[in-house]
């Protein structure tokens, strides 16, 4: 039986939880929880309803107050972002920005697709994979509803067609369920495909027709939806990481700070498993 201890050291805190927040605010946000990493790109969001001033990593003394503040509270960065293929875009002109994120200690980078191009969106996630496997860096990959790479069927192609040894499979909770995928599809998963979890709660049958806006700002605290999370966490592998990723901007714009959100979070997930 897990302790409450095993679970905290598998969660982490995501960026789009905490919306602009500075990266040494999350860093001691994440720990103060109890939790032991991050979820961060070089750079915000763009969604940003509590007026953060802009911040970038990807000038050096930030990357070295972030290193210390890691380094003094005992959290990593266990996903990078900020990678996404998007049309227009070519994924290999981030190498440097790939650099820099390494230099951080990133070792997985979410691989997320917008791209509606299938084609396209394959020959950019092979690169991504090819670009990352150089700096034996991981990719995630995260299937989205409405998008190329749908459902975890698709991505199950996609890694059997990329052939990669550095590429596994990002389970989205949401996206999971809202695709019409289950619990059991992922227990009857090999679990070496398996790199990483986000978990959020939700209803089954969403309020917002756009989905991405719904994915992007309004999420529900673990055990408030209807999703099957205690189900998908037990179907995983049990190293495997879960970020908690839950935007609330409702809940932001209320005045309900960044610090109470993630409790929240953080307790719901706790609650999910104690039951």
């Amino acid at each position: 039986m897990a302790t409450q201890a095993d679970i905290l050291n598998r969660l982490g805190i995501e960026s789009l939880t905490t919306f602009g927040l500075a990266p040494v605010e999350l860093v001691h946000l994440t720990a103060d929880l109890g939790c032991s990493f991050i979820a961060i790109g070089l750079s915000p969001l763009p969604i940003n309803p509590e007026g953060y001033p802009v911040w970038s990593l990807r000038e050096p003394e930030p990357r070295r107050a972030l290193k210390q503040a890691m380094a003094e509270r005992g959290v990593s960065i266990g996903l990078g972002q900020g990678f996404g293929i998007f049309p227009g875009r070519d994924v290999r002109d981030l190498e440097g920005d790939l650099d820099m994120l390494c230099e951080l200690g990133v070792t997985r980078l979410s691989g997320v697709s917008l791209e509606p191009d299938a084609g396209r969106s394959f020959d950019q996630i092979a690169a991504l994979a090819e670009m990352a496997d150089k700096r034996s860096v991981q990719i995630m990959l995260e299937f989205v509803p409405t998008r190329a790479i749908p459902d975890l069927p698709a991505a199950l192609d996609v890694v059997r067609r990329l052939d990669a040894a550095n590429v596994r499979i990002m389970i989205d909770c949401m996206h999971l369920i809202r695709s019409g995928g289950s619990a059991a599809d992922v227990a009857a998963l090999d679990p070496a495909l398996i790199g990483y979890a986000q978990i959020c709660d939700a209803p089954l049958v969403p309020a917002n027709p756009d989905y991405l806006e719904e994915a992007v700002t309004e999420r529900l605290v673990p055990g408030a939806g209807q999703l099957p999370l205690a189900e998908i966490i037990a179907a995983l592998p049990a190293d495997v990481p879960i970020g908690i990723e839950v935007p609330m901007r409702t809940r932001a714009l209320a005045g309900d700070g960044p610090h109470q959100r993630a409790h929240d979070c953080v307790e719901g997930v706790l609650g999910l498993l104690a039951r």
